[in-house]
């Protein structure tokens, strides 16, 4: 990991949300690649864009069982569909769910999605651009748009689509001519890197990306009193709604039940009515299956005999209403039929069903890095405190008079970034979630071990799971309360976003301890307050110009260390040795006169104490989270990227051995002491010219700094970088435990 670019990156990303970009009204463009300026290139020139992003080569399919040469890719072609029919029509008759036919890829859970996606043509046109068109100025550019991790991104692909024996291989709409579905699955691929990566998944994250809204999940197996009305409400005011059977072991994944349910199967719920049946008012849910086939044989399917007892009126207007596969069923059958029910709410004030206020929303943008905040679950204590830590706090309670309680709602959504592209590497989900403790510290810095040691949590998120998010709805007492968003176990690397809502006021921050140094006053002492032992030993070291230079003086660290066999060392470099003459060379000559030779080893030695203080398995190294505690004994207070940094610097598989820890705090003091010659006056601000801020190091480097750099906290980045569902359900004594990860996408079973 490059940690300067790391920074820089983080800082750029930031000032452009600043700006309003990734918000609705200005989308990203995905690649730097501008949808107008592209098209108005083709049309000028008279050629047929193609996407050197997202070519149409073997690679865009996948990587596993879409492989490059792999059986089910041989005798692909690519093709336009101005190629493959004589009309071909982007919309006909408008987006309807018969426009989103399953093809070859196990990406049901996305197409459930899209479903849902056709009842709300508002919600559609922001996913799928209007004015496009295989007619009006064609030139074989299209774009689509959709929600990332708190920012909208525009997407531009090419229309040549895979096709195998003369049909399309995926996504395809019942009409032969019609291909808004194809193309918007083609740049959701695009997005995740190849079509395979698309294999597997939960509904709710294509509801989130085509929406940006936040989702829900219900066991059916325990649902809420009021789950109708609950479901009622969210199909009212177009939120997306998709349920889905578990399966029980691995050969579960490609059965359809005795009444053609599909288990691990995504569906979409597009309707409830309820109905007078037998002088009793029966309630129904309409579902959809992505296949366009394959349909409920149970009570009230399309061809039952309980249709017959209804008002023949009621009875038409139903049937008119279902597309192909497409099916009714009673709310009691559903709820014993399907396992899960999946919402995702479009705005969060739908979240509080009563509530006619907005929710108030908070997004935070945080990683998961290995040594310095990738802390692991609470079942690991010695790292758990390096996560990551958001402070709430929550001001006033809800406005509920039918309850006695003083609570304040809230909602945490903690999502995993950009996992699917990592599947080509052979990774795939986390498997995340966070817990809650109360706080009354009046300092706001990162808590350390001791303090989750001595609490428990007060709340958490109902699992730890390998989905993309995690979300839990929480009611707590006013008060202030700490979040740690971690993935299970330590030291998996992930960037994340954790989005809080609350119901009223509250006060949200990340808890990071300010940068800072306790250098103490320069140390003054003189040759007669030096012992003669010591002297005589500089003699002998020294030789006859009683200086020591770079090689000097790594010959003599080497040769004092190499004396304790407790510690682990592979010895001091030339570089390391470079940066102490550095620190101490008071008169410029690149060398160590006796009183700086002195003040050196006098620091050496108060660190090495340090290093054992914290080497506390006695290994003669540490650990990269023990690095951190060292660091802040030797006063030295850096924030949570600045250690992510030391660790890629210094660490070693997150051991940290002697002589590296002691290069850190000698490179440290150096930095701190040279930002303090810039700002004197303690302000928190240093100016400073392109010379003064290179450091020795190639000025062209900063050609581009050509303004104040106004922060310790930029500053300090700058010079130091540069020198398949798995359930945690929680123990009775409140640790995690997992269950056997179980689904996979079921593949679509052979036409009928």
């Amino acid at each position: 990991m490059d940690p300067a670019g790391g920074i820089s990156a983080t800082i750029y990303a930031s000032r452009l949300r600043a700006e309003g970009v990734g918000s609705k009204e200005q989308a990203v463009h995905f690649a730097n690649q501008d949808y107008e300026a592209l098209k108005q290139e083709c049309v000028e020139s008279g050629c047929l864009f193609e996407d050197p992003c997202f070519p149409a080569e073997p690679p865009s399919l996948g990587f596993k069982e879409l492989a490059p040469y792999s059986s089910k890719t041989r005798d692909v072609e690519w093709m336009r569909p101005t190629e493959l029919t004589d009309d071909p029509q982007f919309i006909v008759g408008g987006a309807t769910r018969t426009d989103i036919c399953q093809g070859a890829l196990g990406d049901c859970w996305l197409l459930a999605a899209i479903a849902s996606l056709t009842l709300n043509e508002k919600i559609l046109h922001r996913v799928v651009p209007h004015g496009q068109s295989f007619q009006d100025d064609y030139a074989g550019i299209f774009h689509f748009q959709f929600w990332q991790f708190g920012e909208w991104v525009d997407i531009v692909i090419d229309d040549r689509l895979p096709v195998k024996d003369g049909e399309l291989m995926f996504v395809h709409s019942a009409e032969g001519n019609e291909f808004w579905s194809a193309l918007l699955e083609k740049a959701y691929a695009k997005l995740n890197g190849s079509y395979e990566a698309l294999s597997g998944g939960s509904t709710t994250e294509g509801f989130e990306d085509f929406t940006g809204g936040v989702s829900e999940m219900y066991e059916l197996s325990k649902p809420p009193r009021d789950l109708y009305r609950i479901i009622a409400k969210a199909l009212d005011r177009g939120s997306l709604l998709g349920c889905s059977i578990d399966i029980t072991s691995a050969f579960d994944m490609e059965a359809v039940t005795f009444k053609k349910l599909v288990k691990g199967h995504a569906y979409s719920l597009t309707g409830l009515k309820e109905v007078d049946y037998h002088g009793n008012m029966t309630r129904l849910i309409r579902v959809r299956n992505p296949w366009g086939q394959v349909e409920w044989t149970g009570a009230w399917n399309d061809n039952s005999h309980e249709w017959d007892e209804i008002d023949p009126s009621e009875r038409e207007d139903l049937h008119l209403q279902m597309e192909d596969g497409e099916f009714w069923m009673s709310f009691s059958d559903f709820l014993r039929q399907f396992s899960r029910l999946e919402i995702c709410n479009l705005t969060p004030d739908v979240l509080s069903e009563d509530s006619l206020s907005h929710w108030n929303t908070t997004t935070y943008h945080g990683t998961w890095r290995r040594g310095s905040t990738a802390g692991g679950c609470r079942n690991h204590p010695n790292t758990f405190w390096i996560n990551p830590q958001y402070k709430i706090t929550l001001l006033e309670e809800d406005d509920d008079p039918e309850d006695d309680e003083v609570a304040c709602s809230f909602l945490v959504a903690l999502m995993q970034k950009d996992r699917r592209k990592s599947r080509r590497q052979g990774q795939d989900m986390h498997t995340i979630g966070f817990a809650l403790y109360e706080y009354r510290g009046c300092q706001n810095v990162h808590l350390k071990k001791n303090f989750f040691l001595s609490h428990s949590s007060c709340a958490r998120s109902e699992t730890f799971i390998n989905l993309r998010e995690v979300s839990t709805r929480l009611r707590l007492p006013p008060g202030e309360y700490i979040i740690v968003p971690s993935t299970f176990e330590p030291s998996k690397e992930a960037d994340f976003v954790l989005r809080v809502f609350t119901e009223k006021q509250a006060e949200t921050e990340e808890l990071d301890d300010e940068i800072s140094a306790d250098l103490g006053e320069d140390e003054e002492i003189t040759e007669d307050d030096i012992d003669d032992s010591f002297k005589s030993m500089f003699a002998q070291l020294a030789g006859e110009d009683l200086e020591i230079s770079v090689r000097e003086l790594r010959t003599i660290l080497n040769r004092v260390i190499s004396r304790h066999k407790d510690l682990k060392t592979d010895g001091f470099s030339m570089e390391s040795c470079r940066t102490m003459v550095n620190l101490m060379d008071k008169d410029g000559s690149a060398r160590l006169g006796l009183v700086e030779f002195q003040i050196l080893w006098n620091k050496i030695r108060n660190w090495l104490v340090i290093f054992r203080q914290f080497d506390l398995d006695k290994s003669g190294a540490m650990s990269s989270y023990e690095m951190r505690l060292a660091v802040e004994a030797a006063g030295f207070k850096l924030n949570n990227r600045l250690n992510q940094i030391l660790v890629a610097r210094y660490a070693e598989n997150e051991i940290i051995d002697f002589d590296n820890f002691i290069c850190c705090l000698v490179k440290l003091e150096a930095m701190f002491r040279s930002y303090r010659e810039f700002d004197k006056e303690g302000s928190g601000v240093a100016e400073m010219n392109i010379t003064q801020v290179s450091f020795g190091q190639k000025k062209e480097r900063f050609s581009s700094l050509k303004k104040t750099l106004n922060s310790v906290y930029v500053f300090f980045s700058l010079t130091v970088a540069l020198c398949d569902h798995v359930w945690m359900k929680p123990l009775p004594i409140g640790e995690y435990q997992t269950k056997v990860p179980l689904t996979q996408e079921p593949r679509r079973p052979p036409e009928p």
